[in-house]
């Protein structure tokens, strides 16, 4: 994802966004998706967090990309983490150690 030509969004307001471009209630994407409509209301405030198989099926439904999605996903929880933390070192840090855990594989 470039953030230059894309603009930033949060997993959740992604997964509005798509509902409503769909034109769709919430209740229909929720009955198809077997869950709860106020989990899926949550989820897009991102004040719940999908399951992988969750990510899955949205991703089927929308017919988009899977890992896309769980990129937006996973990127969130980070953001959060560093801002729970309130120390931007500590991405700089997780940079060099993804490098270091890959070259120890």
């Amino acid at each position: 994802m470039t953030m230059t030509k894309e603009k930033l969004t949060s997993f959740g307001e992604q997964i509005r966004a798509l509902r409503e471009e769909a034109e769709l209630p919430l209740r229909k994407v929720a009955a198809h998706l077997d869950i709860d409509p106020s989990l899926l209301g949550k989820i897009e405030r991102n004040e719940r967090h999908p399951n992988k198989e969750l990510i899955k099926q949205i991703a089927l439904f929308y017919k988009i990309d899977e890992q896309g999605l769980v990129r937006q996903f996973v990127s969130d929880q980070i953001a959060y983490k560093i801002i729970e933390e309130g120390d931007m070192e500590i991405l700089k840090i997780a940079e060099k150690k993804v490098t270091y855990l890959q070259n120890k594989q």
